[in-house]
């Protein structure tokens, strides 16, 4: 999304070199623009020709790169880029067979929620990173927060192209797909879950798939070692009336009772089956990528590939917009966090989520997590973890999001409260909020005219791509 951010979000992704799209394909093209030369009159001033400078062209052929560059290297998950752990993370992201009871009383069986208040098996990864709607929930009653066992405080981030960040979450939680999934197994809203009863059901459901890749299992059907759970047991049994479970999550660290009562070394071994189950969906989640987009292709020289006004928006989001201060490199975000100055509204008609302080939080909570990528579930350590979580400037900030095909996304911002990408450009026009949230806004007016926003728009519509191959979109 467009932001006139400064540059004191903290950068925490590992650095990179970048293939850069040259714009000598273009330079002398009416796609960019003649240098030292006044653009051709349409004679319509309403749409008027776009034109570029020099620094314009040259921050323009930053945001892309031929071709776009791969999932960089995760040197976290040893079967990353194994064709077969995809193949079995696959299943699994479509399998709601590790999830509990539906707790909240909005699972009404209607076609935004995923069951009855009370069943189980109802919660997959895929209910709320709908494929057909870029990985993003499509599904939940005004499309903006999560309804999974529960309701969810944060809109669930898109999926595509989410190998390219080295940090996950608005506010940077978790530092690898392979860890990112206990937080969805173990959430009361979420799977409503546990580790002791997803790997259990790992044995049960996909024992040979997981065999084959990972080797031999542990015997998770001896009870006399591992305790029995069923999904009508794990988790939490009911929500409190702050959408919180109220008692430890039974199957989980810290339950008194399954999970902790067995030895130090099975727990090891249940937390490494679902940390394996982790790297299986990270692997299949690299796959999903936007692609090749009609910016990509008019950067390459297709003079037709953007109208007048997709040029002249992004003429302005790498100009007098700034949006590239933050939404930066091919796919268009610096991965730092930044508070952009937003006053929580309303969501899903009820749910205000105010005060939340973002990266402040969320980053300490990351370097203190055993699973994260020092530990000893990791299969190496990139040195992605920064040295320091930031102090108070990073109160209220949240990750920048990616931007290809952020059209496909039915709501935008971390709380959702926005549904079109026009009010998400006037936010950003008008400075963000004034007071209501934590921390310090980075950003300030732009004085935008109507045409602009419009044409801002527009550019970000041309963000569009044809995303993941067709077969990714459904289980195998």
């Amino acid at each position: 999304m467009p932001s006139s951010a400064g540059r004191k979000g903290t950068s925490l992704s590992a650095s990179r070199t970048i293939a850069r799209v040259s714009l000598l394909a273009c330079v002398g093209l009416s796609c960019c623009g003649t240098p030292g030369r006044a653009p051709v009159s349409s004679g319509d001033p309403n749409d008027p020709e776009p034109s570029f400078t020099d620094e314009e062209r040259a921050a323009l052929g930053e945001l892309s790169a031929d071709p776009l560059p791969a999932a960089p290297t995760d040197m976290s998950n040893r079967v990353a880029d194994d064709p077969n752990a995809a193949s079995f993370g696959r299943v699994l992201f479509f399998d709601a067979g590790f999830s509990g009871k539906l707790l909240d009383g909005d699972n009404d069986g209607s076609k935004n929620a995923v069951g009855l208040k009370g069943e189980t098996g109802k919660v997959a990864c895929a209910s709320c990173h709908v494929p057909e709607t870029g990985f993003s929930d499509s599904r939940s009653i005004r499309q903006q927060i999560s309804l999974g066992a529960g309701w969810g405080r944060r809109r669930a981030p898109a999926l595509l192209d989410v190998s390219q960040s080295k940090l996950l979450m608005w506010d940077g939680r978790r530092d690898a797909l392979y860890n990112q999934i206990f937080g969805v197994i173990e959430s009361p809203v979420e799977m409503n879950s546990s580790r002791l009863f997803a790997a259990q059901q790992v044995f049960v459901r996909h024992r040979g798939e997981y065999e084959a890749i990972f080797g031999e299992m542990p015997p998770l059907d001896d009870t006399t070692r591992f305790p029995a759970l069923d999904a009508t047991q794990t988790g939490c049994q009911a929500l409190d009336r702050y959408n919180a479970c109220p008692e430890p999550m039974r199957g989980a660290p810290g339950d008194g009772g399954d999970f902790d009562g067995m030895s130090a070394a099975d727990q090891d071994e249940v937390t490494r089956v679902v940390v394996n189950a982790g790297k299986a969906i990270g692997a299949y989640e690299r796959l999903l990528t936007c692609g090749t987009t009609r910016f990509d292709q008019w950067l390459r020289g297709d003079a037709t590939a953007l109208s007048k006004s997709e040029q002249r928006g992004a003429a302005l989001f790498v100009g007098r917009a700034k949006c590239s201060s933050c939404h930066s490199g091919p796919y268009l975000s610096d991965e730092k966090f930044h508070n952009v100055g937003m006053k929580a509204a309303l969501v899903a008609t009820t749910f205000l989520n105010a005060n939340d302080r973002g990266a402040a939080e969320g980053l300490p909570l990351m370097q203190q997590d055993p699973l994260n990528v020092a530990g000893r579930f990791s299969d190496g350590n990139d040195l992605r973890i920064p040295l320091s979580a930031g102090g108070t400037e990073l109160e209220g900030s949240f990750r920048t999001p990616r931007l290809r095909c952020v059209s496909q996304r039915p709501s935008f911002m971390h709380t959702a409260q926005m549904m079109t990408l026009e009010k998400v450009v006037e936010f950003f026009d008008k400075g963000g909020d004034v007071g209501g949230f934590p921390g310090t806004k980075e950003i300030v007016p732009l004085g935008l005219s109507a045409r602009e926003r419009t044409d801002l728009v527009a550019f970000l519509v041309a963000l569009n791509g044809p995303g993941p191959a067709a077969e990714l979109l459904r289980p195998p």
